[in-house]
């Protein structure tokens, strides 16, 4: 690879890459120069932005979760419209579909990274916190305009939606399984607490 050729927003250039070779190969796939290889760059550029591939890793993922934001905030603006179902099923789907869900996987397969995210994280893995406060928040939302019962424990029904779906993801294989066995969970889940769908 020759150098002295100038790299617009590495960081960004590397981290698209890591996700390519994440969602193609899985986590396992994941190493440093693999990630270079997929960015057309030379190893040494990774190592220069970061002090160890860990710490690449770790600034990868919570990019990643960060860009979780605007799927979080539409889905609190869809409070209130649509059917309490179906908006769970496409923030469901779509939060399980993204590289952020990805990198459970990943957390899981590296001790360091793990590690390292516990610094910025403290608490549980960070995908899985994250969804767990965006699919709680929205059911308080619900429960409050009446959709759901004013006595539905959403303290509850935020695991049980989050966990069926994960179970459904993980055991797919390489096929992910479509709205409709998603929606199929998100429908025996809040069964009994719906008011107004």
């Amino acid at each position: 690879m020759p150098t002295g050729v100038a790299i617009r927003d590495v960081r960004e250039q590397l981290f698209d890459a890591a996700e390519r070779v994440l969602l193609r190969a899985g986590p396992h796939a994941l190493t440093s120069r693999a990630v270079t290889t997929e960015a057309g760059c030379a190893k040494g550029v990774l190592h220069r932005h970061f002090t160890d591939f860990d710490a690449f890793l770790a600034e990868f993922v919570l990019d990643r979760i960060g860009r979780m934001d605007a799927q979080t905030t539409a889905l609190y603006d869809a409070a209130g419209t649509g059917t309490v179902p179906g908006n769970l099923t496409r923030a469901l789907t779509a939060l399980y579909g993204s590289v952020a869900a990805a990198t459970v996987g990943l957390v899981a397969a590296r001790d360091g990274l793990a590690a390292r995210l516990r610094e910025a994280w403290p608490a549980g893995v960070p995908v899985l916190t994250e969804g767990m406060v965006m699919i709680i928040t929205y059911l308080t939302y619900e429960r409050g305009l009446g959709r759901i019962a004013p006595d539905a424990d959403v303290d509850m029904l935020g695991p049980a939606l989050l966990g069926g779906v994960h179970m459904l993801f993980v055991s797919a294989g390489n096929v992910p399984p479509d709205q409709e066995a998603v929606g199929k969970v998100v429908a025996a889940v809040l069964a009994g607490v719906l008011r107004s769908a």
